[in-house]
């Protein structure tokens, strides 16, 4: 990995579940148990059907609120708030992380399908506050989630960063296509690397990778 493919960045973009902790910590595990109950409680529905439309909707539309906004006409805050109050105690601080993207050159962001006040609190309980320059949550987005270009373009504008400039960090490879359609170094941030024409590079252990590149 050539330290000078990252030397025009000067915005570093990071996703936050998956990518700013590991899988194994497994707090979406928690938020799709959430997400389910919201569904039964609000269709009516029974947790077979609640589940297989949330996979649906995230297949579909991006994420599931997309779907239940699209679908259903679901108001987004009480589905926002019921799902991100979790427990966060599954998490740990690490220092390296943070010394990692502190020694970054230029300005560090993190745009999540979360929202920012729960992108906050797992950034405070990663030992990450304080750090980045910015976060913004799908509220930012105007609902809209990754991986849809228009979501892109909200986040990117309100903060004023340059696409040819700037690189993103992201778990999931579908929220990178349109980044890397709009000119941002990308970076598959996953146990098992994904062959894409949209994925510049891939890592399983960000700390090490952010390393190499100060």
């Amino acid at each position: 990995m050539p330290k000078q493919d990252f030397s025009h960045v000067d915005t570093w973009v990071f996703d936050l579940d998956n990518t700013l902790y590991a899988p194994h910590f497994r707090l979406f595990d928690q938020i799709a148990v959430r997400m389910t109950r919201f569904v039964m409680d609000t269709l009516g529905v029974d947790e077979a059907e609640a589940n297989r439309l949330r996979t649906h909707y995230w297949s579909e539309h991006g994420t599931t609120l997309a779907g239940l906004m699209r679908v259903h006409g679901m108001d987004p805050e009480a589905y926002l708030i019921q799902v991100h109050d979790i427990d966060m105690s599954a998490l740990t601080p690490d220092a390296d992380l943070r010394a990692r993207i502190t020694a970054l050159p230029g300005r560090k962001i993190i745009f999540t399908n979360g929202t920012a006040p729960y992108a906050e609190r797992v950034a405070a309980a990663r030992g990450l506050d304080g750090i980045f320059d910015a976060i913004y949550g799908v509220e930012h987005a105007g609902y809209l989630p990754k991986p849809e270009r228009g979501a892109f373009e909200t986040v990117f504008a309100a903060d004023g960063l340059s696409a040819a400039a700037a690189a993103m960090f992201e778990d999931d490879p579908r929220n990178l296509a349109q980044p890397h359609a709009m000119g941002l170094r990308t970076v598959h941030v996953a146990p098992d690397p994904i062959k894409a024409a949209h994925i510049h590079h891939h890592t399983d252990d960000l700390a090490g990778f952010l390393a190499r590149l100060v």
